[in-house]
């Protein structure tokens, strides 16, 4: 999932800079300073591309946290419980109303 905002890498450029950074972590102090080094060539950030392999690493189970594709599902499944509470209040207004209406119509000479 993408955020609102244009987003100025592909999807491959993102790939190929996260795997950079975990194959040459080896051949730096750390971490960071491997992607301090491989933001520079890709042009972007080194908190972006942080970011980007801590994704990585959720997703696949190296790091915890929630997966991108379950944060998706339980986002989806949780407007969809938004949108089925609106309905269902709509519907209990509505038949209020009507029940009120066949009320009135009832008493009246």
């Amino acid at each position: 999932m993408t955020s609102p905002t244009t987003n100025k890498f592909s999807a491959e450029v993102r790939e190929r800079a996260v795997r950079m950074v975990l194959e040459h972590e080896g051949e730096h102090p750390s971490r960071w300073a491997a992607m301090v080094s491989i933001a520079a060539k890709f042009g972007c950030s080194p908190h972006t591309l942080r970011e980007w392999v801590q994704k990585v690493d959720r997703d696949s189970g190296r790091s915890p946290g929630v997966p991108s594709e379950v944060s998706a599902k339980l986002k989806a499944l949780e407007r969809e419980n938004r949108e089925l509470r609106q309905a269902n209040e709509i519907l209990r207004k509505a038949s209020a109303y009507f029940a009120q209406a066949e009320l009135d119509r009832r008493f009246k000479p």
